[in-house]
């Protein structure tokens, strides 16, 4: 395997125990400050050519959210890492019993193409933070970033510990038939399925950050305008391609004539009246996905937009109306800036749509009652949940992100991705004397032995408890 010696130097070491102590965690976290402060004009520049990011959202999305990861942990580290004290029983007052938080060892973690930076830079702050070596794999298909991340990462941390791999398919196979001790992977479902096979060979834990459809629930009493903003800002950011993006409104038929103009107003205030021009806004990735979303223009009617440029790969903001179910829209996950509207009769209606189909990342619900609002949260089931905005969520680090069933497993962002990069070890530290306290669990067994043995162990209940 053209892997299994980097995976070797780098278990090498791990098992040396270099990564363990904090100072080295946070030499290690500084240095990627730095070279998100160096890198910063290359990092703009390379997200640019590969999908005609605009700077704004660049430095937003792939900067900024990043040092604020970053800042989080270093704030936090010394805390996160020390051993967490727990309850003990009657007969093990004297004793000490605690969580460690162990790195797992060497991981990997794939990044997807569509926030090429921070995708693969929030995990590794988390499995630095956690005392782990670690090899990234970035997208073959934002080239422009892989290289510059191929190229200039390796000049920042220690490469015994850290290493950088490209590729496409069949590099990541490869790389995926050696043992790791963990495995980060953010893309598709398909894809995660593919990643989970190969780590169930080594009984390798996952955290898999997939996609899907997020539903988005517009109730006929809300601020029109206010929501036409917000949505058509999480549809078109980054031209759509958000793995939290609204995938799809859920109306009646009359907000449905109530958005139109307003989403009208909103996409022509950001970016005018020729979106095509504006600096503003984005470009898809490739020509397969160009083509993939091309198609899906033939669900519903286009009421919004609808333009296209191939040899740019340039689709305008669109909003499709009237499409249906069985459109084909409504059959995969999006991924640009195309936004269908499904008309439903009520709030019930668009719950048991939601509820028929695969758990997504994220579900939207906007309302002036929050009673609404609270309706879709707690008769739904969903990776994340934000009432009236869209991909704000993602912005907290002090909330979990993370899918459900079809859209993914596990959970990252600030004391999360530590978490995830630690395994959590269950410690007792007994004292070597007092050998009395131990003879009513050693044979031969007596009744009396058991019942001074269920009165040190029993737990009773307190009583009930409210929810307020």
């Amino acid at each position: 395997n053209p892997y299994a010696g980097l995976v070797s130097h780098l278990r090498a070491s791990w098992l040396s125990g270099k990564t363990r102590p904090v100072e080295y965690r946070i030499a290690q976290l500084e240095a990627l400050g730095r070279f998100l402060d160096d890198k910063k004009q290359e990092i703009l520049e390379a997200t640019e050519l590969d999908m005609g990011k605009p700077s704004f959202e660049a430095f937003f999305s792939e900067i900024l959210l990043c040092k604020n990861e970053l800042n989080i942990t270093l704030n936090n580290l010394c805390n996160w890492m020390k051993d967490e004290y727990v309850d003990k029983n009657l007969v093990m007052q004297l004793d000490s019993a605690f969580i460690r938080k162990d790195p797992y060892g060497v991981v990997l973690i794939i990044a997807p193409w569509n926030y090429p930076i921070h995708l693969f830079l929030v995990p590794l702050i988390g499995a630095i933070a956690a005392g782990n070596c670690a090899i990234i794999k970035p997208s073959e298909i934002s080239k422009n970033t892989e290289r510059l991340v191929a190229e200039t990462l390796s000049c920042y941390l220690d490469n015994d510990c850290f290493a950088v791999v490209t590729g496409g398919v069949p590099e990541t196979t490869r790389l995926l038939e050696n043992k790791f001790d963990y495995i980060f992977f953010t893309g598709s479902p398909s894809v995660g399925r593919i990643v989970m096979t190969a780590a169930a060979k080594h009984l390798t834990p996952v955290t898999l950050e997939l996609g899907g459809k997020n539903p988005c629930y517009v109730s006929d009493t809300c601020d029109v305008t206010n929501v036409a903003r917000r949505v058509a800002w999480g549809r078109f950011f980054n031209a759509g391609q958000t793995c939290i993006a609204p995938d799809y409104l859920l109306c009646t038929v009359e907000m449905q004539d109530k958005l139109m103009p307003a989403l009208r107003e909103a996409i022509t205030e950001f970016f005018g009246p020729n979106p095509q021009e504006s600096p503003d806004f984005g470009r898809i990735v490739s020509d397969k996905q160009f083509r993939r979303l091309r198609a899906l223009l033939s669900s519903g009617r286009v009421a919004l937009g609808g333009q296209t440029d191939e040899a740019e790969r340039y689709i305008a903001p669109t909003v499709l109306a009237d499409v249906l179910p069985s459109d084909p829209a409504m059959q995969e996950e999006i991924f640009g800036p195309i936004l269908p509207i499904v008309v439903i009769a009520n709030m019930d209606e668009a719950i048991d749509f939601i509820n028929a189909r695969p758990r997504p990342l994220a579900i939207y619900a906007f309302s002036c009652d929050s009673k609404v609002v609270n309706q879709v949260l707690e008769r739904t089931s969903s990776g994340g949940f934000c009432g009236n905005d869209t991909l704000m969520h993602v912005t907290l680090t002090s909330l979990p992100f993370g899918g459900i069933g079809n859209s993914g497993l596990g959970k990252y962002h600030g004391k999360f991705t530590f978490d995830t990069f630690s395994h959590h070890r269950g410690c007792l530290h007994r004292n070597m004397g007092l050998e009395t306290l131990n003879t009513p669990r050693y044979p031969p067994y007596t009744q009396q032995k058991l019942s001074l043995l269920t009165t040190t162990f029993e737990v009773k209940r307190r009583g009930t408890c409210t929810l307020l």
